[in-house]
């Protein structure tokens, strides 16, 4: 809505009333300014008088600069930006001047006559309303000293009156109720036009009505007023006005106007509430942030789509993060389910949990590396139960029944969790644990040795941010770099460093894996043959176009993930309940996939009717050192088909391994370090020396190149200090595997005086 000079000069027509300054009074005032610091008389123009304005809200704004959140930053003013006055309806401006100031459009900055009256009743000890024109009372808002309340001193009265004067020479008379009406305060917290409009009617002052302009005009005199009193003075405004009519039910709408009923925000979508409260800081601040605004708005909509059916299984929370593989620019940030949450203040992004089975992408992939297996090796599926020295360990599959022998792909494909523990069973707890710290989980802050084998199954706590980043390091060749929540080029710190943002947004870029390895894990998640056996042919995950992705479930479905790439984006899904609550009957592929799927479909399929592309995915190119053959196994537990092998790996026949083959010593593992407590008799501190499966006749062990005995049975070693190497030997004295350790002694605690 516009307003133009023409409409200013009609509605001080509709108002004028004909007075002229006394010299006299003018002469007074002029001396009395001689008198004042040249600083109380300091006049900003209008454009740095709003440019000095300060909301006291932050905006997120969108990669393209649309606003995405608002934040509240100053809790003692409630003010939203400028507002011009074409933005501001005439009934609110009509309304103002006939209540604080008559003769506006006439006068100078004084309005003499009304002066001239205040001090004749004030003489007699008549009460009488103010003077105070509304030039003098901006004058009074823009003078510092003026602001604060209860001085009213005869020196001050003259510097805001000559204040008054230069402003009505310097500023029009639209600039001049334009930074009245943006500067006053209205009621309580709300100073402004704009807050004041959106906190009592939840509306822009362009559309305010007749009715609603006379309530807020009528606050001016006493914002704190109550409802009633100030539904009298509204009415008497209005009668004032020849609109009489608008005061039937004026004090109920006023006792609802004051008491928040038509609050309203700022209009700003609300969208990414949680990055915003993490990267605003100042009143005013408008900061562009990496979000893409249409696809944060999809991301969260498809996220409590989808919750809204799963609310009988006890889901209500979930979060959401998509990145762009090659900058590391967060495109979507959606931290919770809003109002389907209990606890919708609490961010999903960042929030530690277990992490399922979405590290075993990693394991394969380092085993890979390590070259301990290739995608064809064949793993037993069956029971298994290791002993820990804490008990026995015995990992179970999603589905209870056992597949026997599948290959490294199907196992990874197909999520089995007891190959995945024999693959970590070969490599080590602490070997796997320092790579996933490289590759960004530093949540993971104990060792290896104390997360154990349940570290395959994802026991440990990560965040959503953290998965998102490392699976994006997958399909960047095993390149692992930070994280940014703002375009390339807009420095800003890091929006969180603890917890579940630890180490995101922070170092250098690093290879974590080897491009070949990275390549395989790519390749057999996005193999939807090698994951039917488990999820179908055509699941969630199987999309039309090249993707890679992995759920998983947590311990008792309290947490569900999916976690994914295409060639340009990388998805990562989580939803569970922000109190930990168990859901029920929710896996991975029915409680995060479909979303994942929505959102990597909406980010492939483009929009002419927006502009934005549609972008293909095709398989991605093996690297250096990647060769493929046809393969066959013995016994034909699996087809025949074409598989990838580092090079130098690779073979077309493949059979079940002996347990030859995987004899592993299992405990102590290499690098374990022993601490003997000199309080503990020695006897009770004997390791017990464990395989990671049945020995075979004749195998023993061998410490220090001393014989032990017998490997298939109990052998318990009192442990010696200092470095120690332990074999595992067949029949033939032939070593089978090897480890190093440490057995470090302690000094003994010295005893208290009198103990006995």
């Amino acid at each position: 809505m516009s307003q133009s000079p023409t409409s200013f000069r009609a509605i001080g027509s509709a108002i004028r009333l004909s007075i002229r300054p006394p010299r006299a009074g003018l002469a007074l005032i002029l001396a009395g300014a001689l008198l004042l610091p040249f600083s109380a008389l300091a006049l900003p123009s209008f454009q740095e008088t709003r440019a000095a304005y300060t909301p006291s809200d932050a905006w997120l704004l969108a990669r393209d600069g649309r606003p995405l959140q608002s934040l509240r930053i100053d809790r003692q003013v409630r003010r939203l930006p400028w507002t011009r006055l074409s933005e501001i309806s005439p009934a609110l401006v009509r309304a103002v001047v006939v209540s604080e100031d008559k003769r506006f459009y006439e006068h100078d900055g004084v309005d003499w006559k009304a002066a001239g009256n205040a001090a004749w009743n004030n003489f007699w000890g008549c009460r009488t309303r103010g003077a105070s024109t509304l030039t003098m009372q901006l004058a009074g808002l823009l003078d510092e000293d003026g602001k604060r309340r209860g001085r009213r001193s005869l020196l001050e009265k003259l510097s805001q009156t000559a204040l008054a004067l230069r402003l009505e020479n310097a500023w029009s008379k639209p600039q001049i109720i334009e930074a009245y009406l943006n500067l006053v305060n209205f009621r309580g917290e709300l100073q402004g036009i704009a807050a004041m409009s959106r906190g009592l009617f939840g509306k822009w002052p362009d559309g305010l009505d007749e009715r609603e302009a006379a309530l807020a005009a009528a606050l001016l005199r006493s914002p704190n007023a109550a409802p009633a009193l100030a539904a009298r003075r509204a009415c008497g405004l209005l009668k004032e006005m020849e609109r009489g009519s608008e005061c039937d039910g004026l004090e109920a709408f006023a006792t609802l106007a004051l008491a928040g009923g038509g609050r309203g925000g700022d209009g700003t979508p609300g969208a990414a509430p949680h990055l915003a409260r993490k990267l605003l800081t100042e009143p005013g601040q408008k900061l562009k942030s990496s979000l893409d605004a249409d696809l944060q708005a999809f991301a969260g909509a498809a996220l409590r789509r989808h919750l809204a059916g799963l609310a009988r299984q006890n889901a209500e929370d979930g979060a959401v993060v998509v990145i762009d593989n090659q900058s590391g620019e967060v495109l979507a940030w959606v931290g919770s389910s809003g109002d389907l949450s209990e606890a919708a203040e609490v961010d999903g992004v960042v929030g530690l949990r277990q992490a399922g089975s979405t590290l075993k992408p990693f394991l394969y992939a380092l085993a890979f590396e390590k070259r301990h297996l290739t995608p064809a090796s064949l793993i037993e599926d069956a029971p298994l139960a290791l002993d820990t020295g804490n008990g026995l360990y015995t990992p179970q599959n999603y589905e209870p029944q056992y597949q026997g022998w599948v290959s490294a792909r199907m196992a990874l494909a197909g999520s089995l969790n007891v190959p995945a523990v024999k693959t970590l069973v070969r490599l080590g707890p602490d070997a796997f644990h320092r790579r996933l710290r490289q590759a960004g989980f530093e949540s993971l802050k104990q060792s290896g040795d104390w997360y154990g084998y349940s570290l395959a199954l994802g026991s440990s706590d990560v965040s959503l941010l953290m998965l998102a980043n490392a699976y994006r390091t997958l399909a960047n060749g095993g390149r692992w770099s930070p994280l940014r929540v703002t375009p390339a080029g807009q420095d800003i710190p890091s929006p969180c460093r603890q917890e579940g943002c630890a180490g995101v947004f922070e170092g250098v870029g690093r290879g974590v894996f080897t491009p070949a390895a990275a390549f395989l894990v790519a390749d057999i998640l996005s193999d939807r043959n090698a994951r039917a056996a488990t999820f179908g042919l055509e699941s969630w995950l199987a999309t039309p176009y090249w993707t890679a992705a992995k759920t998983g479930t947590s311990k008792d479905m309290r947490d569900n993930w999916c976690a994914g790439f295409s060639r340009r984006f990388t998805v990562a899904v989580w939803v569970g309940n922000a109190a930990g609550e168990p859901m029920h009957e929710v896996s991975g592929v029915s409680g995060a996939a479909p979303v994942w799927r929505e959102v990597m479909d909406w980010l492939h399929r483009g929009d002419p009717a927006t502009g934005r592309p549609r972008r293909e995915s095709r398989p991605p190119s093996p690297p250096p050192g990647v060769v493929q053959t046809a393969v066959r196994f013995e016994p034909s537990r699996e087809p025949p088909r074409r598989e990838w092998f580092l090079a130098g790996t690779e073979r077309s026949v493949v059979r079940a391994a002996t347990a030859r083959a995987l004899a592993r010593i299992a405990y102590p593992a290499e690098g374990t370090v022993v601490a003997l407590d000199p309080d503990i008799p020695p006897r009770r501190q004997r390791l017990p020396l464990r395989l990671s499966g049945k020995a075979e006749k004749g195998w023993q062990w061998r410490l220090d190149g001393r014989l032990l005995g017998r490997a298939g049975g109990q052998v318990l070693w009192l442990p010696q200090p200092g470095r120690h190497r332990l074999s595992l030997e067949d029949g033939g004295g032939r070593e089978l595997d090897g480890v190093s350790f440490e057995v470090r002694g302690l000094r003994s605690r010295p005893s208290s005086p009198g103990a006995g």
